[in-house]
């Protein structure tokens, strides 16, 4: 018998690869909660899970062990709020929310109910990324002085029902920082500690059918005057993202269409790779589910804590203030 009993409350694209990811890991029994009740058929006819259409009552039910929260971003927080205080776990979708509004209280919440919480920001259980960190952490090259993030990939092709979802909108989380640019920033954030202030410029340029940002260029500043810059889009053909970290002594790139990072010490001649591959990107997934129920059982955390992705969504909110008024934001002078 599974140990653990999962409700997993949204069942869009991202709640439907948690729902079958869950389920592979046959440590848990897992739960659809959808209010389309098309959609909500279709989890219980292609995965054989019990489905319900009211979280409120899910979780007031005490059944649940945890709670998937898949839903758009403004509903993150109280239903992550709900949970806790029901006595489960959660694990949340980034972003974390779309808006500071509530957040302390999550994180006082989360204190007292002696409950696991993460969010699900999956570059955290890539192997290579996983192996790149720790090769940084032994100081090899020295600190990372200053980060070069490149990314974009067609999103037109990878997400076709991208204008009918919450990315339309950025209220419900949508748009290049909160959707995309989020991962990378929150990842570099663990390297570098969070970022505290950023200068972005943003604009709509290619996807047709919304009018929310496509295309990204950020300055970030962090502790110790270390310097970053991303630049993305979700237009090119190319599915590509790299990051370069360099060091005094030598630099780090890490290209996640390749899973593998390099080194590149003073005085060599070129790169040195590592290849860390999975079988697919469901393989990520399912790491992650099983790194949160390692979580519950008690393990060393690995994933992304709410106090980490509370510090990513002041990224996000500086980024698109910054884009708003054309000046630098300081992410700690941001109020709910």
């Amino acid at each position: 018998m599974s140990q653990h009993s999962i409700l997993v409350v949204g069942c869009g694209s991202i709640g439907e690869r948690h729902l079958r990811c869950f389920q592979a890991t046959a440590r848990a029994t897992v739960t659809a909660c959808e209010q389309n009740p098309a959609l909500l058929q279709r989890m219980a006819d292609t995965y054989r899970v019990p489905g319900v259409a009211d979280w409120q009552a899910a979780v007031r039910s005490g059944q649940p062990t945890a709670v998937v929260i898949c839903t758009p971003a403004p509903l993150h927080v109280p239903i992550a709020g709900a949970a806790l205080a029901a006595g489960m776990h959660v694990l949340i979708e980034k972003p974390l929310s779309h808006s500071l509004a509530g957040v302390e209280e999550l994180l006082a919440a989360h204190a007292r109910s002696q409950r696991q919480a993460a969010v699900a920001y999956v570059l955290h259980v890539f192997p290579f990324l996983a192996e790149a960190q720790a090769f940084l952490a032994r100081g090899e090259l020295g600190p990372v002085r200053q980060v070069s993030v490149l990314s974009g990939q067609p999103f037109h092709l990878l997400r076709p029902a991208y204008a009918q979802t919450y990315y339309r909108d950025r209220r419900t989380g949508g748009g290049a920082i909160q959707d995309a640019l989020t991962h990378s920033a929150n990842w570099i954030e663990s390297v570098l500690g969070p970022t505290e202030s950023v200068l972005c410029d943003c604009a709509h340029l290619a996807l047709p059918d919304v009018e929310v940002e496509d295309t990204v260029h950020v300055s970030a500043r962090h502790r110790d005057g270390v310097l970053a810059s991303y630049a993305l889009n979700q237009f090119q053909h190319p599915n590509e993202t790299s990051f370069q970290l360099n060091c005094v002594a030598g630099s780090l790139r890490i290209e996640l269409h390749a899973q593998r990072w390099g080194v590149f010490r003073a005085g060599d001649a070129g790169w040195t790779w590592h290849d860390a591959r999975v079988a697919d990107r469901d393989a990520h997934f399912i790491a992650q589910a099983n790194a949160f129920l390692d979580q519950i059982e008690g393990r060393p955390p690995r994933l992304c804590s709410l106090e980490a992705a509370a510090h990513t969504l002041r990224f996000n909110l500086a980024a698109l203030a910054s884009a708003a008024s054309g000046t630098r934001v300081n992410c700690a002078s941001l109020h709910a």
